[in-house]
């Protein structure tokens, strides 16, 4: 049985891959500093899978805690969550930022050169494209400077691992997300950040439940057919099981390249305010917002061409934007 390695393996997207893991049949090893998450989520993984995955709490910023955990544990694959990921907070917290994202990378390829370790999956954004010419958007656009610091340390990220594959005969895979969202239908995990969220559907949810006065639309003057941004909202369940898909290629050694990179969404670009909508008809529950100035670092419209993965990875989203708003707010109220 294959031990992964996932850091972050308590957050939101972590949590929900770890269980697609076991579902699998791999041992996983769960590294979480808990700075957005809680402990409990490890024992509700347990009662999803039946399994309670083994867990280090360990700060990938300390170095010398990094290498005790490698010398002490033996890993088959890593798929690397860990990182701070706020488009508006990155702007105001660059270097934070940076140590966080960037130094801590580093520290676990040195660790994966220094003993040999191969399989690495890689958190990317499609951030790293900034605001791409032309939508929807496929592996082959240009990247551009990012708009965001959080996208400069995805783009940072991306550059450190395909030199680190060139150099130290390392194999990994950058999975490019667009939006995430939804919850586990076991309604046992899901999406629920410490503090004020800093993404849009659990601060829709909370709104919902009378948690937050009102949703906060940032911009309506976009060009787009309503002012609003648009996104590719993706169900976290699809987006877990595409790194399973990615694990299975590098395991197998079916990749073309030391390095890959997919794009991960559904290829359908929604509106902030229909989103709105579509969650006013889910839930039921009508929304209250306002429309508020643009959030610095925010592109106009991202959403995805994923002919590339369905064909390589042999992965496709298959939950609608309704379902996975149904399910978000499900978490919701299970949480209230």
């Amino acid at each position: 049985m294959k031990n992964i390695l996932v850091t972050g393996g308590l957050g939101y997207i972590g949590s929900h891959t770890v269980v697609e893991l076991q579902n699998e049949g791999f041992k996983v090893t769960i590294i979480d500093n808990l700075s957005n998450t809680r402990i409990s989520v490890l024992d509700k993984i347990a009662e999803i899978t039946g399994i309670k995955p083994d867990f280090h709490q360990i700060d990938l910023r300390i170095k010398s805690d990094v290498k005790n955990f490698f010398e002490t544990n033996t890993v088959d694959g890593i798929i690397h969550f860990a990182a701070f990921k706020a488009v508006g907070e990155s702007m105001q917290k660059p270097l934070d930022y940076y140590e966080n994202n960037v130094n801590t990378l580093v520290y676990l390829l040195q660790e994966m050169r220094d003993r040999k370790l191969d399989n690495f999956i890689f958190s990317s954004s499609c951030t790293v494209y900034g605001q791409a010419d032309i939508l929807p958007i496929t592996e082959n656009a240009t990247v551009k400077k990012a708009a965001s610091t959080y996208g400069n340390t995805k783009q940072i990220g991306e550059e450190i691992i395909q030199e680190s594959c060139k150099s130290h005969h390392l194999n990994a895979i950058a999975l490019r997300y667009f939006n995430p969202i939804g919850a586990h239908s076991s309604v046992k995990i899901g999406e629920l950040p410490l503090g004020v969220p800093q993404n849009l559907i659990p601060f829709v949810t909370q709104t919902a439940a009378g948690i937050r006065k009102e949703l906060a639309v940032f911009g309506n003057d976009y060009p787009t057919t309503d002012g609003t941004a648009i996104r590719d909202y993706v169900h976290v369940v699809d987006l877990a099981k595409a790194h399973i898909a990615a694990l299975q290629r590098l395991i197998n050694k079916n990749n073309k390249e030391a390095f890959e990179f997919f794009n991960v969404g559904t290829g359908t670009g929604t509106s902030v305010l229909q989103v709105i909508k579509a969650f006013e008809k889910a839930s039921g529950k009508p929304l209250n917002y306002k429309i508020v100035d643009r959030r610095e670092g925010d592109i106009t419209a991202a959403y995805a061409d994923t002919s590339i993965a369905n064909k390589e990875l042999k992965w496709k989203s298959e939950n609608t934007l309704e379902e996975a708003l149904e399910s978000a707010w499900k978490w919701q109220q299970q949480q209230n």
